[in-house]
């Protein structure tokens, strides 16, 4: 079984806590992004990155100054945002290290796929940004079906903690794997609702119960019952887990 999750736009330098122990099976492929991105000017790039003139600056300069191969971070550090926060991957134990490493892939527009101990720099480049490189028009073309390919000749069982844009990686190219995706929500006038911090809060501390309890099947998940979620037998199906926030300990988005 692997877990697939997706980066976070914000990330981090720390080459000090823990030993990165190799580099990502698409460096070569990254080197390639990295060199189109360089072929850009600042202008185009801003529009591609969609983002502010601070961020951009300071993206701009990290490209520039960026060595793939060297003072790099291990990822499961370098990644800052709330589902992180939530797996809070600071405090695993070793055990808890290793189960990751084995079983949790975290994708990538830019690396492609990352094993958490892989070595990365800062990058900003999500899946959707329209970057034409290696004859293809946008990233979804660039990586085809190599993220799934990598992926599935690892296992055939997925668990799909990644958001869409990151998941259509894998889906699109599944076949006939076992994809097992995960609904984080509430039941409002009948239906099952999304929110979107909620959800990213509850798949880092999915990816976190998971690792401390060793899980190796998907059906280990049907007892996860934290925030305030409960897996729904009634609103589940075989590869699709439904897991709904009835209001007891529910999770505070403000955090």
């Amino acid at each position: 079984m692997l877990i697939i999750i997706s980066p976070a736009k914000k990330m981090r330098v720390d080459t000090d806590s823990l030993a990165w122990r190799g580099l990502p099976h698409f460096i070569d492929r990254a080197e390639e992004l990295r060199a189109a991105l360089l072929g850009m000017d600042y202008d185009d790039l801003k529009k591609l990155w969609n983002c502010s003139d601070a961020i951009a600056r300071r993206s701009f300069e990290q490209l520039h100054e960026t060595d793939l191969r060297r003072n790099l971070t291990p990822a499961i550090l370098s990644y800052v945002g709330i589902q992180y926060q939530y797996m809070a991957p600071g405090v695993f134990t070793q055990d808890e290290f290793e189960y990751i490493q084995a079983h949790l892939r975290i994708l990538s527009g830019f690396y492609g796929v990352l094993r958490p101990f892989d070595g990365v720099a800062p990058y900003r480049l999500e899946m959707q940004a329209r970057l034409a490189a290696g004859g293809a028009k946008d990233l979804y073309g660039y990586w085809s079906g190599d993220i799934a390919a990598r992926l599935l000749a690892e296992s055939s069982c997925i668990v799909d903690l990644a958001s869409k844009e990151y998941s259509l990686c894998l889906t699109r190219h599944s076949g006939e794997a076992r994809v097992v995706s995960c609904v984080f929500g509430e039941e409002i006038g009948g239906k099952v609702v999304e929110k979107g911090t909620l959800c990213k809060m509850a798949r880092g501390e999915m990816v976190r119960f998971l690792a401390e309890t060793g899980a190796e099947a998907p059906e280990a998940m049907r007892a996860f019952a934290r925030l305030g979620y409960e897996f729904s037998p009634e609103h589940s199906g075989a590869d699709s887990y439904v897991f709904i926030n009835s209001g007891k300990g529910r999770a505070n988005e403000s955090n």
